[in-house]
């Protein structure tokens, strides 16, 4: 059986662990995440890796978005139940 832990993870590959997403109008969050999931459909304002700031409207819940994000902001963020995937 092959279980990948001496294996890299590409930017294809699935998410790895998983972390809940409180936004905040001034912090970053603990690790960039690389996709996004919400259990209550909304808005979510963020600001991606390269610093662009905007917002992903009408997410559905439980659809895994695909997003390299640095923050969450509060402001603009209606979705509720945020997920960072990483």
């Amino acid at each position: 059986m092959t279980d990948f832990h001496d294996r890299a993870s590409g930017l294809d590959s699935p998410p790895i662990g998983l972390f809940n997403i409180v936004p905040d109008e001034n912090a970053d969050l603990p690790q960039t995440i690389r996709g996004l999931m919400v259990t209550t459909g909304g808005d979510v304002a963020l600001v991606t890796l390269s610093g662009a700031s905007g917002v992903l409207p009408s997410l559905a819940p439980g659809v895994q978005y695909a997003i390299r994000a640095r923050a969450v902001r509060a402001t603009g963020t209606t979705a509720t139940g945020l997920v960072g995937l990483v």
